[in-house]
């Protein structure tokens, strides 16, 4: 966008009211930053949504506007103009009426493109109508002219365990290196599709599994595994070995478990692959945990923490010594949450240091060492490691034996800001499990600040809303659990809370959403502020239970928490009561 454009949009949104003087500061202070964009600007401080702008774009460019989330895009209308048109000029035809095809762009000064296409419409006597959409419009459709479905059966029909098995010979005859040979083998093809794909669609494991009949390719988005692809039994073996070939692992090892690493760039995102293949009855599956290194941690208010939770959060992290814990089960975002307070913390007058399995994502500025339990490098090793490194902060990705228990709390007594995780269901069962780790009561008492407990509920598809019935009994159960919020929480999230009207939204699936009615996720959580008397209670062996807690300061559950984010509209009741229910 050119300065010009630049100053026309502000003026709009001054004249439309769609922007106050706090605001317009605060966009005028970041444009001052090199490289910085008004549309990225007003997207990122919550101006604009994306597509709104977009709409706004549009008209002050003097085109009409498209959401393709709302449009089912058929192959032939996809394919009037060519993928590489479409990538190169960042354009898309998504809809054909008789000789007339409307066409998204991205960029409405874009002039090269808007020339390409009206030069291969009129090749074709075709008129080219334009249509300006927004970037995540323009991925959905793009999307469409190489699914994984159409890569894979591409791969399939050149035979391709025939061909595995002839590739394999004549590197074995010629003496060539057997991953260079295999980079252009069909099954190549089918592994790079899939990794791709699972990358496109935000996952964060890849499966793929032997069934008796089958080889099942699965992805974990948002939480839930669903098979994407079938795919012949007979080639199972050969889609193993090509993954073990690139995370550099043993071919021949079929009996032990293996654990390896992929580094790949994929579209210009440098992406790792933690592969972990295991042994199951004669054959083995493939999990690929996906990391976007790439990526930046999410600071604390994107990762859903109310803001009653995100203050005592931040309270917390201004002490220098002590210890604050994240709990709850796997893949419930616990490190991720680990990682946004460093993120606060990282400042150049303070040494962090930290011990992680594996290392999700590098923080400029932190010194991360990733444990390394076959060399005898783990978290309590590399813990005492770590204090000889002069540290202030200190982060542990899990506490799981009592070793690194009474390391990390000791550590916390000493002068040290330790944070790290524990595997329990809520955040009061934290410090029943740190005493049944041999901790003693009395350092507990003095070093343990914070608990969190945590889910991850995914959230309703904007684009797709509607209103959500809710049975009486479930409505019951609601206000109970709401009854008993402490009114102070109660007025500040929900100022307009009515027991008896409450209505609940969902999202009825869409092309945005892949069907599901849902798109990206959010934490619902709860948090254990250990006072003086908490303190007492731990010190005293007392019955260490909710309803005792509660007692001591405003507390919240994680239950709670979500039924108010249902009732805001940001998540279902269903939801909420799966990843509850789930322990």
């Amino acid at each position: 966008m050119n300065k010009q454009s630049s100053n026309k949009l502000l003026d709009f949104l001054i004249s439309a009211a769609l922007i106050n003087d706090s605001q317009l500061a605060s966009v005028n202070q970041a444009l001052t930053v090199k490289g910085a964009k008004l549309p990225d600007i007003l997207v990122e401080q919550g101006i604009l949504d994306i597509e709104r702008l977009t709409e706004i774009q549009a008209s002050l460019a003097g085109l009409s506007y498209a959401n393709l989330a709302n449009y089912d895009i058929d192959e032939a209308t996809l394919n009037v103009l060519p993928a590489e048109v479409a990538n190169n000029y960042q354009v898309v035809c998504f809809h054909r009426d008789n000789n007339e095809i409307q066409v998204g762009l991205l960029d409405p000064e874009n002039f090269k493109a808007i020339e390409a296409v009206d030069f291969l419409a009129k090749k074709n006597n075709l008129q080219a109508r334009y249509f300006l959409v927004s970037p995540i419009s323009f991925n959905i459709a793009y999307k469409k002219y190489q699914t994984l479905n159409k890569e894979i059966s591409s791969a399939l029909e050149l035979k391709a365990k025939e061909e595995e098995k002839e590739i394999k010979k004549a590197a074995e005859d010629e003496g060539l290196r057997f991953d260079e040979i295999t980079k252009s083998a069909p099954i190549s093809k089918i592994i790079s599709a899939t990794i791709r794909h699972g990358v496109e669609l935000g996952a964060s494991d890849i499966h793929i599994e032997p069934l008796p009949k089958e080889s099942r390719v699965r992805y974990r988005v948002d939480g839930i595994l669903t098979t994407s692809l079938v795919l012949p039994r007979n080639i199972h073996d050969a889609l193993v070995s090509r993954v073990k070939v690139m995370a550099k692992l043993k071919l021949d090892e079929t009996r032990i478990p293996q654990d390896g690493r992929i580094s790949l760039n994929i579209d210009g995102r440098d992406i790792d692959f933690r592969v972990s293949v295991m042994p199951l009855m004669g054959q083995e599956k493939v999990v690929m945990r996906i990391l976007d290194v790439s990526k930046g941690a999410p600071t604390l208010e994107s990762l859903g923490f109310a803001n009653n939770h995100y203050v005592v959060l931040k309270k917390a992290i201004e002490r220098t010594s002590g210890l604050i814990l994240i709990t709850g089960p796997t893949g419930s975002g616990k490190t991720t949450t680990l990682y946004s307070l460093l993120t606060i913390l990282n400042k150049d007058n303070v040494n962090i240091s930290t011990l992680e399995d594996p290392v999700e994502y590098f923080l400029k500025g932190v010194n991360q060492s990733q444990v390394r339990p076959e060399v005898n490098f783990t978290f309590a090793t590399g813990l005492r490691s770590i204090l000889r490194q002069d540290p202030d902060i200190m982060m542990v990705g899990e506490i799981r034996d009592n070793e690194t228990a009474e390391l990390a709390v000791h550590a916390s007594l000493t002068g040290h800001l330790v944070l790290s995780t524990l595997h329990t269901n809520d955040a009061v069962g934290a410090v029943p499990r740190l005493l049944d780790m041999k901790t003693e009561p009395f350092l507990l008492s003095s070093s343990l600040v914070l608990v969190v407990a945590q889910r991850l509920v995914r959230l309703n598809c904007t684009h797709c809303l509607t209103e959500e019935i809710v049975g009486p009994d479930m409505l019951t159960e609601i206000r109970q659990a709401m009854a008993k919020v402490p009114a102070d929480i109660l007025q500040e999230r929900l100022p307009n809370y009515d027991p008896d009207n409450l209505k609940f939204t969902r999202g009825t699936g869409c092309a945005y959403c892949g069907q599901t009615g849902y798109h990206s996720r959010s934490v619902i959580a709860e948090i254990l502020e250990i006072n003086d008397q908490v303190k007492e209670m731990i010190l005293e062996h007392k019955s260490f239970n909710q309803e005792a807690v509660k007692a001591t300061q405003p507390f919240i559950t994680m239950e709670q928490d979500g039924f108010i984010k249902a009732i805001q509209g940001i998540t279902t009741v269903e939801e909420v009561l799966r990843v509850i229910q789930s322990d």
